[in-house]
């Protein structure tokens, strides 16, 4: 009996065609590269995505704005016609250099500066070594520290205000009954920069205190045992142990207060009570470079110096940084 034989027809039920063999591992092969790459991106793209709303927010409001300033602090503009700009090159810094009102407010924003940083910072490192002691009710007392930073600046510079009138202010007051003659707080120089500080100190001394608590608590507790045992007093081991375990801490805050004194502007303004705030005061006793700034912008409505001022305002503070640089270095290399 004849066998007969026959060579199976392409596509046949049952064969196998190497071509849809290649077909399906390459298919494979490509999925696989496709997971391969979405994994890459997620792991390398993820933190980039997490942190691009944070920089699309600081290039929408502040370093647009900063490269913005730059320009118009190069032209001539008035408030009412933005759109129509006057190429002046440096001529607005060279008048700034030579202007005498800037001069005056940059010594009043560094007097005001010394007024209100040093007593501030004094008062906010005792008041957090009180806390940092176990006190009844001391959740009680931290909230009570930080409430002054959350009253608004409107709200702190008018009770100042009232409470430092020449004729009717309760300072005055408390001051006639040791026979003191009432003080003229706004139109005095020193007594109105004194009264402006008095507003700042309230307000900070607070959050600055609870700044240097948190520092105060980082602290081992086993370097005070050390220090007791050695026969250091409170004030030794106040001195040897906690100033310089919160060291970088201080330097944090006197740079935070530089840069708050150096934006100065609230308080010196509501304390002025109408047209002399915005120039502080009839002789510019305490006008300081945030005043001047919105002087030249919102009063003479010159937007291009007042475009410079505010360029002169972010160079010092700069400096500040710089300034803090180095003292953190000095300060490890004596650590």
């Amino acid at each position: 009996m004849a066998i007969s034989t026959s060579t199976p027809s392409d596509g046949a039920p049952g064969t196998a065609s190497p071509a849809g063999t290649g077909t399906g591992t390459g298919t494979g092969g490509d999925g696989q590269r496709r997971r391969t790459l979405l994994h890459r991106l997620d792991v390398r793209g993820a933190p980039y995505a997490f942190v691009a709303p944070f920089f699309v927010v600081f290039a929408a409001f502040s370093f647009y704005p900063l490269i913005y300033t730059s320009w118009i602090s190069l032209h001539r503009v008035e408030l009412s016609t933005l759109n129509l700009m006057e190429w002046v090159g440096f001529d607005n810094y060279t008048a700034l250099w030579d202007d005498d009102r800037f001069w005056n407010a940059l010594f009043n924003t560094f007097t005001i500066g010394v007024l209100s940083t040093v007593p501030q910072l004094l008062m906010a490192l005792g008041l957090a070594h009180l806390l940092n002691y176990r006190l009844r009710g001391s959740t009680f007392f931290r909230v009570a520290a930080l409430t002054p930073y959350a009253t608004s600046v409107g709200a702190a510079a008018l009770v100042f205000t009232m409470l430092f009138e020449r004729d009717f202010g309760m300072i005055n007051w408390m001051l006639s009954l040791i026979g003191v003659d009432n003080i003229d707080w706004e139109n005095n120089k020193w007594a109105a920069q004194t009264a402006i500080s008095s507003i700042v100190i309230w307000r900070w001394t607070g959050y600055n205190a609870l700044l240097y608590l948190a520092a105060m608590q980082a602290i081992p507790r086993d370097r005070y045992e050390a220090a007791a045992i050695d026969g250091a007093s409170r004030w030794q081991q106040f001195l040897k142990v906690t100033v310089p375990g919160i060291r970088s801490t201080i330097v944090f805050t006197i740079v935070l207060s530089t840069i708050g004194a150096t934006q100065l502007f609230g308080e010196p303004l509501i304390f002025g009570q109408g047209p002399n705030g915005i120039t502080g005061g009839a002789d510019n006793q305490y006008q300081t470079l945030g005043l001047l700034l919105y002087e030249e912008g919102w009063k003479n409505y010159q937007m291009g110096r007042a475009a410079t001022v505010a360029w002169a305002m972010f160079l010092v503070l700069i400096l500040v940084f710089v300034v803090q640089r180095i003292v953190k270095r000095v300060l490890a290399r004596r650590a």
